[in-house]
């Protein structure tokens, strides 16, 4: 005796069966990644100054700040410094912190010349890959963290942040 082959009504069935529990399954997975990837935290990074002096993601606990990745060669990030300059402005007497952290590609000469004619008024580092792999594996800039006095990241931009958003975040933040 040989086995009878599925009846299409069956196999159709079947089909849309698992098409449904793969859907529910993808919905599953992106709500597990829109709720628990909003409650992501900081990593333990350290960011060389152009001073020499080092900062720490650990130094900055307590406070809410901005991490900024950027790079002089970036057209969006060099149109955006002017309002984080303000940003930064706005809200330091609030206890804000910034740390412009320049990509590793970019040549330290253009970075310190960039950020002694603009007078750029917060920290300014020089990443060597290694804090751009700890937020993520960063590429893409400008990209922008702004993380809570709990170590927790608020939000990511990526590219030019809605700066009438980023300041509301951060009344929010510096609020609590």
């Amino acid at each position: 005796m040989s086995a009878s082959p599925t009846p299409p009504k069956a196999r159709s069935s079947a089909i849309r069966s698992i098409g449904a529990v793969v859907v529910v399954a993808a919905l599953a997975i992106a709500g597990y990644f829109a709720f628990f990837g909003s409650q992501q935290r900081v990593p333990d990074a350290t960011f060389t100054l152009l001073s020499g002096q080092k900062v720490s993601t650990a130094d900055l606990k307590g406070k809410v700040y901005l991490v900024n990745f950027w790079a002089t060669s970036c057209t969006t990030c060099m149109k955006e410094m002017p309002q984080m300059i303000q940003t930064y402005n706005r809200f330091k007497g609030e206890g804000l912190e910034f740390v412009a952290v320049a990509m590793n590609y970019d040549a330290p000469m253009y970075v310190v010349n960039y950020a002694q004619t603009r007078q750029l008024p917060f920290k300014v580092a020089m990443d060597d890959g290694s804090a751009a792999k700890q937020f993520g594996n960063v590429q893409l800039t400008p990209t922008t963290f702004v993380i809570d006095r709990n170590g927790k990241i608020l939000k990511r931009y990526v590219g030019e942040p809605k700066f009438a958003e980023l300041d509301a975040l951060l009344q929010k933040a510096l609020a609590t």
